[in-house]
């Protein structure tokens, strides 16, 4: 069979199946089967396949028509130009988090890269901590509940030479730091999705395959959130900053949260909800006073 010929029964298949992207699904597992680009595939149309990367280009369709996400079937994913890996055992990136990282870098104080420690809580797959290594050349400390997205994580962190420069630790959100540890900039990708959406609403490439502890919220997406609410004054410098990515109908209880004044903690001089290309509310930006 022809490269073209494979191409177009594999998408076929995948729409039959309900697969949204079928076109970009079905070449991207035709890429990686030929060990080719988009352009080698477009140029090598009229070539024959041989048997074996037709059988596990096969496998590759079946595995997708059951919605297993494409980032799961490769074992990787582009984010941010990058390959990172990713397995069952972390979410894939998303371009949400893509959006995060770049308000984070456009908005957060210079001063606030250039002293104090920066903190990636949640760290999952290890895109945000990775990111932020490469672009501000500042260590990074990643946490994250699960030891074996932290595997991942690293795995990720080697293979973009930075792994030197992040130190990965497990535990759940703060408890493993001192309270006089203080950090001048946080972002978290934290678990957002309420139980009702975990139920009903999650695309069956997400509800199926996708690990429940990094999505989990609580009953209204809102504890994880309110957890680092808590403990955060006493986690940031005076001054420092925490972005944190949220769900689209969130903005309004999350600004509440963070607007709260607690007795016997610091406030927030700022407390901001910033809006997506798409203008949903998807982070929540916080400074506290200096």
């Amino acid at each position: 069979m022809r490269v073209k010929e494979l191409l177009k029964s594999g998408i076929m298949e995948l729409e039959q199946s309900g697969v949204v992207e079928a076109s970009t699904d079905a070449r991207l597992l035709l890429e990686n089967c030929l060990g080719k680009s988009r352009t080698e595939v477009f140029l090598l149309a009229e070539s024959e396949v041989d048997a074996t990367r037709q059988e596990q280009y096969r496998q590759y369709i079946d595995r997708r028509k059951k919605r297993e996400p494409v980032g799961y079937i490769l074992g990787q994913c582009e984010f941010w130009s990058l390959p990172f890996f990713v397995t069952p055992d972390v979410l894939i990136p998303r371009p949400e988090t893509e959006f995060l990282i770049e308000r984070t870098l456009s908005l957060t104080k210079k001063s606030n890269f250039s002293s104090g420690k920066i903190l990636d809580l949640c760290s999952g797959s290890g895109v945000i901590a990775i990111v932020l290594v490469k672009e501000t050349g500042k260590r990074v400390v990643g946490i994250d509940i699960s030891s074996y997205a932290l595997l991942v994580a690293r795995l990720n962190s080697r293979r973009h030479d930075v792994l030197s420069e992040i130190d990965f630790i497990q535990a759940d959100l703060f408890s493993c730091l001192l309270q006089n540890q203080k950090f001048s900039l946080i972002v978290s990708n934290p678990p957002y999705v309420s139980r009702f959406d975990l139920d009903n609403n999650l695309e069956p490439e997400v509800a199926r395959f996708e690990p429940y502890l990094a999505l989990d919220g609580g009953k209204r997406g809102l504890d994880v959130i309110k957890k680092i609410r808590n403990i955060l004054p006493s986690m940031l410098k005076p001054g420092g900053e925490i972005f944190i990515e949220i769900g689209a109908d969130q903005g309004r209880d999350v600004r509440h949260l963070f607007e709260k004044r607690v007795r016997g903690q610091a406030d927030f001089s700022l407390v901001e909800i910033l809006v997506d290309y798409g203008g949903r509310d998807r982070i929540l930006h916080a400074m506290l006073v200096e």
